[in-house]
């Protein structure tokens, strides 16, 4: 086994998408290198109702998949085709924009006003940017949920765990999606391939992750004495980049951890980007504009 280097932590920003909804972003609209085929995750984590019930109104999208796991609260969503639907806690939608689609999705939160999930966005190649749009609506109940003896907990949401698949199929760049539990103060060995790309997004608790050299530590702004002993966050919105390597290790801190283990075969390919359109040529994106403009987006009914 050998331990992929942390090549950085990263700490999320606060940015404003939609018709306002005020949100966490981890990654996106910078290098796409480091996380290729993966473009963006956003964490809406918010429990004031007026900071995300303006939505993400009808939008285009076109050259990627886009994948939303809820945990709390509600998001309906309609789209161009005539699609409509709803997803509840625990539950997950990925779909393949494709050569174009226009949709919408509207967050409503718990009775307490809470609302929780991701959106992250997955780079198509360059011979699946036209293809037809589809989607894979899973329920919570669908997705696998595995408890080792230990008392990590890990819902399969796509790829493997201990023998178990989850419920995503047929996705190009091949991707794990892992939501991952960790008890205080246990240390945890998870397998990824060397080939791909992957990343810890840290949501609940806090803990180190190993490195191939020395441990690299979630923790708060705030410790006041750096010989002092770690300090964790329970809500640190931070990612951890790992570079190649078959073995991620986490030591989880005092109040356990808990995040999204994500990994994806690299594409390699090109990219031009605009908003949510992700071509691999500038003229590719100049079509898409101007198809949108004149009312041909839209090329499968």
């Amino acid at each position: 086994m050998s331990l992929p280097p942390v090549r950085e932590v990263i700490h999320t920003k606060s940015t404003i998408e939609g018709a306002g909804v005020k949100l966490q972003r981890a990654f996106g609209f910078g290098n796409t290198k480091d996380f290729d085929p993966f473009l963006l995750l956003d964490d809406f984590r918010n429990d004031n109702p007026q900071d995300y019930l303006a939505g993400f109104p009808w939008h285009p999208h076109r050259g990627i998949e886009t994948i939303t796991y809820v945990l709390a609260g509600s998001v309906e969503h309609a789209d161009s085709l005539g699609n409509k639907g709803k997803m509840t806690a625990g539950d997950v939608q990925w779909m393949t924009a494709g050569s174009g689609i226009l949709h919408q999705e509207m967050p409503k939160g718990d009775p307490e006003g809470r609302m929780h999930g991701f959106q992250l966005w997955a780079n198509l190649p360059a011979s699946l940017k036209m293809t037809q749009p589809r989607y894979q609506d899973i329920r919570s109940s669908e997705i696998p949920e595995i408890t080792d003896d230990d008392g990590t907990h890990v819902r399969v949401i796509c790829g493997e765990f201990r023998g178990q698949t989850g419920p995503v199929e047929g996705v190009a760049t091949d991707p794990g999606y892992l939501d991952i539990s960790v008890r205080p103060n246990r240390k945890k060995r998870l397998k990824i391939e060397t080939t791909r790309n992957a990343f810890a997004y840290v949501f609940a608790g806090g803990g180190t992750f190993r490195d191939s050299s020395e441990p690299q530590a979630v923790l708060t702004d705030q410790v006041a004495n750096p010989d002092s002993a770690p300090v964790y966050d329970a809500g640190n919105h931070s990612l951890v980049l790992f570079d190649r390597g078959d073995e991620v290790v986490v030591q989880a801190g005092a109040e356990g951890i808990r995040f999204l283990l994500v990994s994806g075969k690299p594409l390699e390919e090109p990219v031009a980007w605009y908003g949510p359109i992700v071509m691999n040529t500038q003229e590719q994106l100049r079509q898409a504009i101007s198809e949108l403009q004149s009312g041909t987006f839209i090329k499968h009914t």
